[in-house]
């Protein structure tokens, strides 16, 4: 398995956008122009990991995650580990290498909304507040330092 950032692999622009619009039911023109915007821009950011030639997760970084907040940002968002691969520790290395990464940009805050409870405080995720979504519901909202 292997971590790519789509911003050095623009090559992989065209399945990642594909593979995350068939995890969110985003279209895929949304990712695909974010990802493009990757490669000029420290914010967003977009990362895969691929074993075996398939992309078995991925993590974004954008400004705002459709919440209320705006001043929170960046945020963290769209983490997917596909459910075969789940259990393995793999969305806590994607996590920990998009801190890391973001932090040789000189980010060294990311911010992260969510509906689970608990899962995130096992990758130093630190429970901030609740938040209000775009489309009107509370979410947790977390944050790394």
């Amino acid at each position: 398995m292997e971590i790519y950032k789509i911003s050095e692999h623009k090559e992989l622009i065209e399945p990642s956008s594909k593979w995350f619009s068939d995890k969110w039911s985003i279209h895929q023109n949304e990712y695909r122009k974010s990802m493009e915007a990757s490669l000029k821009n420290q914010v967003p950011q977009w990362y895969v990991v691929i074993h075996q030639q398939q992309i078995i997760g991925g993590i974004g970084v954008i400004e705002n995650d459709f919440h209320k907040r705006k001043e929170l940002k960046p945020n963290a968002c769209a983490l997917y580990v596909e459910k075969q691969y789940r259990h393995q520790g793999i969305a806590g290395i994607l996590l920990e290498y998009v801190c890391l990464d973001m932090k040789k940009s000189g980010i060294d805050t990311l911010y992260l909304i969510t509906d689970h409870q608990s899962f995130y405080e096992k990758y130093h995720w630190s429970y901030l507040c609740d938040v209000l979504d775009d489309d009107g519901h509370m979410m947790r909202m977390y944050r790394h330092r």
